[in-house]
């Protein structure tokens, strides 16, 4: 099956919402943002077209077999070069987002895009370099100033080395304090949990210096071994860990591409008896870089999976890009690592 590439400046940036039908599911939601309806694929033989500078030439896997295009594309992921880039979501009021994660969290302010014509903006916080460290990019749409969480998000983790230090600043500036520090059941580790301006809940992890301060997302799926599954096989994550919560009735599975101590993890819930979430409208996606979105988009179809967009170079950007929804509707965009670096350099 062949794919004509669809250019849209919507299928990666945010644009605005309307105002209303906020708590869509994720199906209609990428619907009314222009982006073409998901289609699932099987282990069956496809192809690209491949834009290298300025030419475009077909990528195809139709002359092997599905059995031999598995192997070597889901091989290949292993292998790929990936680093989890930065999480995105939305935000009502920028500026007062800003403040509260630069003077409560201690981020750093390291970019701002603004699309006027499209009406929103982009900024990029975190604690270092976006080429080093994954970091958050929050998405201010012109005139909207609340959006539905939903019930499938969970939380961001940041550790922290004094986390009491940190609960009374987001106290004394207004914050809201969801849990105070007080041991993790059932361990050792000092935790909190707070919440900021637009309702995005923080699990603050007391631990020593670590070079990833933003060190999860954590959100909630309906079935866990189809989650992990998918996330080895299409996104290349390692499972590092799972737990067994049976009193309080949950299992959580930890996925990375590298120690959870060094590097940003992905946490998936899953709450005993319940398979469906509302995403809400707010939360929007996971950036993965990786050395080849053409070969990615294949292997995100080879296990499965649901291409939202075909792989290409962005409009204005220039920089190429696939993405993917999850089992449980969760968003993925896969980014060139070459063209990423020199985004933000």
């Amino acid at each position: 099956m062949a794919f004509s590439i669809r250019p849209s400046l919507s299928s990666f940036m945010l644009p605005s919402l309307s105002s209303h039908n906020r708590s869509q599911k994720l199906s209609a939601f990428h619907l009314r943002n222009g982006v073409r309806e998901s289609h699932d694929f099987g282990l069956k033989a496809s192809s690209f077209l491949r834009h290298d500078g300025n030419c475009m030439r077909v990528m195809a896997f139709g002359n092997m077999s599905p059995a031999a295009t598995q192997e070597d594309v889901l091989d290949w992921v292993k292998h790929d070069k990936r680093r989890m880039l930065h999480v995105v979501y939305r935000v009502g009021n920028l500026d007062k987002t800003i403040k509260f994660y630069i003077e409560c969290l201690g981020m750093k302010l390291l970019r701002q895009r603004d699309m006027p014509e499209q009406r929103y903006t982009n900024v990029f916080l975190g604690y270092g370099p976006e080429d080093a460290h994954f970091v958050v990019e929050l998405t201010y749409n012109y005139g909207i100033d609340d959006y539905d969480i939903g019930t499938g998000f969970g939380h961001f983790g940041l550790a922290v080395d004094d986390i009491s230090r940190i609960v009374e600043l987001v106290r004394a500036k207004g914050g809201k304090i969801i849990r105070e520090p007080a041991p993790v059941e059932g361990g050792d580790s000092i935790i909190a949990f707070i919440e900021d301006p637009d309702g995005y809940k923080f699990e603050l992890v007391e631990r020593a210096p670590s070079p990833e301060p933003l060190c999860k997302v954590m959100l909630r799926v309906g079935n866990l071994d189809r989650s992990i599954k998918f996330y080895e096989k299409a996104c290349g994550m390692e499972l590092l860990r799972t737990k067994e919560n049976p009193e309080s009735k949950y299992t959580t599975a930890i996925l990375g591409y590298g120690p959870e101590e060094k590097n940003t993890v992905l946490e998936l819930t899953y709450n005993y008896g319940v398979r469906e979430y509302d995403i809400g409208d707010a939360y929007a996606q996971i950036a993965i870089g990786t050395d080849d979105v053409y070969k990615t988009a294949e292997a995100i179809e080879l296990a499965g999976g649901k291409i939202t967009r075909e792989p290409g170079p962005v409009p204005d950007l220039r920089t190429k890009i696939t993405s993917c929804v999850d089992p449980d509707g969760w968003k993925i965009v896969f980014v060139d690592n070459v063209e990423f670096r020199r985004e933000v350099l």
